[in-house]
């Protein structure tokens, strides 16, 4: 026997999303916007890969030279900021992004990088606590006050 129930609200639940896809990633292109501009402007030493090529509105990879991102995924985890130090497909890998080497980064570089996504539930004072949390961890352990 078939879900009728669950195939129905299936469709329905698809309408809904194409309705709102539009402004939806405007959005969150906007918010990826404005996070990226302000790391630039708060953190020395960054680098947004892919800036220049088309990407998905709700995702931003930086490196944060001179850093280890493990370190610093650890750190943004115990306040509970979750991020990632690869692509969702490789996230269990210990191994540099192969995209990013393919991108032109040395090992190093690619060691230092982090991946933000925003979502539906994502708002702008959240990226504010963010922000300001990823400012003084990244001078910490680049061993600046």
């Amino acid at each position: 026997t078939e879900n009728v129930a669950a195939i129905v609200g299936f469709g329905r639940a698809a309408v809904l999303a194409q309705e709102r896809l539009s402004a939806e990633a405007e959005r969150l292109s906007s918010l990826r916007a404005h996070f990226e501009s302000e790391l630039l402007t708060r953190v020395d030493g960054i680098r947004i890969n892919g800036a220049s090529a088309p990407r998905l509105c709700n995702t931003s990879n930086i490196a944060f030279l001179g850093v280890d991102s493990q370190r610093l995924l650890v750190r943004l985890d115990l306040l509970g900021i979750a991020v990632s130090t690869g692509a969702a497909c490789s996230s269990m890998n210990d191994e540099p992004s192969h995209v990013l080497l393919a991108m032109g980064r040395d090992e190093r570089e690619a060691r230092s990088c982090l991946r933000f996504s925003f979502g539906r539930g994502t708002e702008r004072a959240e990226l504010e606590r963010v922000l300001s949390t990823l400012t003084a961890l990244v001078r910490d352990l680049r061993g600046r006050s």
